[in-house]
């Protein structure tokens, strides 16, 4: 089975007022069958802990579905939050759309 995949690119600053809204349109994709969701942080200046517990949670949630995370194009202020929070651990972070074709082809 081909997994489905959908690419998110949020803007700006992930805070607590955008995580919030990030979650349910997680929770809508999941519901709507994906099971593989990128999320494209190239746009995104800034996130703070709430947006990071965000991430989290959105993981959760997507294993649960038995679906899988992946994080793209972290700025270094992202790449130090998650260094710092060893969350770079937990996360699947790729450097391009070709790696993410390796990994879902060689799991």
């Amino acid at each position: 089975m081909l997994p489905k995949v959908k690419v998110l690119r949020p803007e700006g600053i992930l805070d607590n007022a955008k995580s919030t809204q990030f979650r349910q349109q997680i929770n809508e994709l999941i519901d709507e069958g994906v099971n593989v969701i990128l999320i494209d942080f190239k746009k995104v200046t800034f996130m703070d802990s709430s947006g990071l517990g965000a991430l989290v949670l959105i993981l959760k949630m997507i294993r649960a579905s038995g679906g899988r995370l992946f994080l793209m194009s972290l700025n270094d202020q992202l790449k130090m939050l998650f260094d710092l929070t060893n969350m770079g651990n937990i996360f699947e972070i790729i450097n391009d759309k070709s790696e993410l074709e390796d990994r879902l082809r060689n799991p």
